[in-house]
């Protein structure tokens, strides 16, 4: 049973999250937001994202074994160049520590995706971390059924 329906009691909020995530919906690879919002989601303990996103992603083609693969992505051989430096940037701003995003990650990052392409990056990593509190801190469950 979850705390609080976030979108009920807090709707301007709750909308302006939505509005980010349309943005990245928009504006960034779906494979790539996919592979994202599930590696934060797992970092995050997120059981209703990574359902959700694991879902999303079988649904619109993504293998089950790069998705099982995410968990262990620096070891696993099934993702290019950019996804990879995706995923430690994900890992980077999700972990956020006492110093930041290193700068090899950057680096890495910067080196294959354009300067647009990162600050969208930033953005859809960002909204996921969001998400990820927002579904935690409410303890809203996958759906049991689908």
């Amino acid at each position: 049973m979850g705390r609080i329906d976030m979108a009920a009691v807090a709707p301007e909020g709750y909308r302006a999250v939505l509005g980010l995530e349309r943005y990245v919906r928009a504006n960034l690879d779906h494979t790539v937001l996919e592979l994202v919002k599930l590696r934060a989601s797992m970092l995050n303990g997120c059981a209703f994202c990574v359902d959700m996103h694991s879902r999303e992603a079988l649904t619109a083609g993504e293998s089950s074994r790069r998705l099982f693969a995410v968990a262990a992505w620096r070891e696993a051989p099934f993702f290019d160049e950019r996804e990879r430096a995706a995923l430690a940037l994900t890992d980077a701003v999700t972990r956020l520590g006492e110093h930041g995003v290193p700068d090899e990650v950057w680096d890495a990052a910067a080196k294959v995706w354009s300067e647009k392409e990162l600050a969208d990056l930033v953005v859809a990593i960002a909204t996921i971390n969001v998400w990820n509190r927002i579904a935690v801190t409410s303890r809203t469950e996958p759906p049991t059924e689908g």
